[in-house]
């Protein structure tokens, strides 16, 4: 009789402890927000190169133009804060041997090079300053990139968006499957907000009077995974 007793119980114990360690179910998903703005800055890279027979020529004649090139910038409203140097070069130019000719390579001039990163922070000038600094001396505009001064309101309106997005697949499944969705367990930001991106088809051209330019729509990004719990 004890022993069947003893049975007993160790079975409701067995089906208490596995029913125990049975998960609550969850419901995992993933969203995705994404949110438009126009840019409200440019960052330029504008430079001048110059050549020379001698390396202090090619220096000196470099340094004049782009003293020249740097205060057209400002007469045309960029801040000194807003020009920063990112490279400065100095390199021989080589002649090559003719076929046939056995003649080693020998240095026929010197070419220096001088670019700066412009941001340009009224875009309806844009144009403007690109004619401008092209007259004062500069030979050499590359790696145009809009952006956002400060986009951090943008990032935070595509992490409501993808909470939003995840709430309503969330909601969606659980109708689907007939089951009540709980309170949020687990909410976690896949990958971090990502910086806005350009939308050149959303261009628009902008200063016609002198360089065009088209400055788009830029997208901000964000991705969310929540975990929910189920209520059966």
């Amino acid at each position: 009789m004890y022993r069947f007793i003893a049975l007993v119980l160790a079975s409701v114990l067995l089906a208490g402890a596995a029913k125990a360690a049975d998960p609550a179910p969850r419901l995992t998903v993933q969203g995705t927000g994404t949110v438009t703005r126009s840019p409200d800055i440019a960052h330029v890279s504008i430079g001048v190169v110059a050549e020379a027979e001698r390396a202090e020529e090619a220096l000196a004649a470099n340094s004049r133009r782009m003293e020249a090139a740097l205060a057209a910038l400002e007469a045309a409203g960029v801040a000194r804060a807003d020009i920063r140097t990112s490279a400065i070069d100095l390199s021989p130019r080589w002649t090559r041997p003719r076929n046939g000719e056995d003649e080693p390579p020998r240095i026929a001039g010197f070419t220096a090079s001088n670019m700066v990163e412009v941001r340009v922070r009224q875009l309806d000038s844009l144009g403007k300053v690109l004619d401008a600094v092209v007259r004062a001396g500069a030979n050499r505009v590359q790696s145009i990139r809009f952006g956002l001064d400060d986009p951090t309101a943008a990032e935070d309106a595509a992490r409501r968006a993808a909470v939003a997005d995840a709430q309503r697949k969330a909601a969606l499944y659980a109708e689907a499957a007939g089951v009540s969705l709980g309170g949020v367990i687990e909410l976690s930001e896949t990958g971090g907000a990502q910086p806005p991106q350009p939308m050149f088809e959303a261009a628009m051209a902008r200063d016609t009077s002198s360089v065009p330019v088209a400055e788009g729509e830029l997208t901000v990004r964000a991705e969310v995974r929540m975990i929910f719990g189920l209520d059966q």
